[in-house]
């Protein structure tokens, strides 16, 4: 029953990124391009970028679920989360944040927070809740947690 639970917590952390914003890169990767056109102009670039995040939401999803170097791929996925809120997520630019009643600033401000608040939940794969696991972490960033070896472990009298 641990180790069940444990995959299904890991599946859903990453659920959001692998399958469903994967797949749907996938099957629109020209309305993904063009979005990611809105910050980068250029298509060359624009594309790179959408690559390269579809291989970040399918890879680190897949190490977190997995648990192989999961504290290496949940970093990464952690800062991509980051790195979109920062990118996509700009609540500052509409300027309208402080506007009485519907504000397209507002709405990218709380999809912003809950872009770190993904981001700040994934780290803890990664660096765990003390300053022990944070030292293990930068002394082996390739480490796994080994969840489901853990999880068995723990679930033994």
């Amino acid at each position: 029953m641990a180790i069940f639970l444990t995959f299904l917590l890991r599946w859903l952390l990453v659920v959001l990124f692998f399958p469903f914003s994967a797949l749907d890169k996938i099957l629109n990767f020209g309305g993904a391009v063009a979005q990611c056109q809105q910050m980068i102009k250029p298509r060359g670039p624009a594309t790179a970028m959408i690559l390269a995040g579809l291989a970040v939401e399918i890879f680190c999803s897949l190490g977190i679920i997995s648990g192989i170097s999961d504290r290496l791929a949940a970093m990464i996925l952690g800062l991509y989360c980051m790195a979109t809120a920062v990118l996509f997520k700009q609540f500052w630019t509409p300027g309208d944040f402080w506007a009485h009643g519907t504000s397209r600033g507002r709405d990218l401000f709380w999809d912003f927070l809950k872009n770190f608040s993904l981001a700040a939940g994934i780290l803890l794969v990664t660096f765990g809740t003390g300053p022990v696991s944070v030292g293990n972490f930068l002394a082996n960033p390739f480490s796994s947690t080994h969840p489901y070896a853990e999880a068995s472990a723990g679930a033994a009298p």
